[in-house]
Formats: structure tokens, C-alpha cells, sequence
């Protein structure tokens, strides 16, 4: 959305940089959205996957000779 008030006249779709707060209180869902140009930290290695073993299977005496 266009605004414009004393010192300042943005058009709709213009990027205007602002400081944090200042720029929170105009990104209010209709008359601005923030942008962010600081890339989003991600972690260096990806987590290790986890994985399951089987444990063996223990080999049973058969049934009535024990």
C-alpha cells in the first residue's frame, strides 16, 4: 500500500529500509511485510541420522528337551 506523510513517500511494493522497531510497527500485514536480507543461519554438518540395530536372535533349546 502506498503512504506518504511529512518527509517521507513510499509507493506500493517498494523496499524502504528502516531500523527493527520502527520497521515492526509498519509490517502489520496490510500496510507493509518485513523483508529480510541477513541470510538464515543453518547449521555447518546436518544432524547424523539415526539408525536401529537388530540385535541377534538367540538361538532357543527346541520345546520339552531342556
Amino acid at each position: 500500500m502506498s503512504v506518504a506523510g511529512p518527509g517521507y513517500s513510499w509507493r506500493a511494493g517498494e523496499e524502504i529500509d528502516l531500523p527493527g522497531p520502527e520497521a515492526a510497527k509498519w509490517a502489520d500485514g496490510v500496510r507493509a511485510e518485513l523483508v529480510r536480507t541477513a541470510p538464515v543461519e543453518t547449521p555447518e554438518q546436518p544432524p547424523a541420522a539415526e539408525t536401529a540395530a537388530r540385535r541377534p536372535r538367540r538361538k532357543t533349546a527346541p520345546r520339552g528337551t531342556e
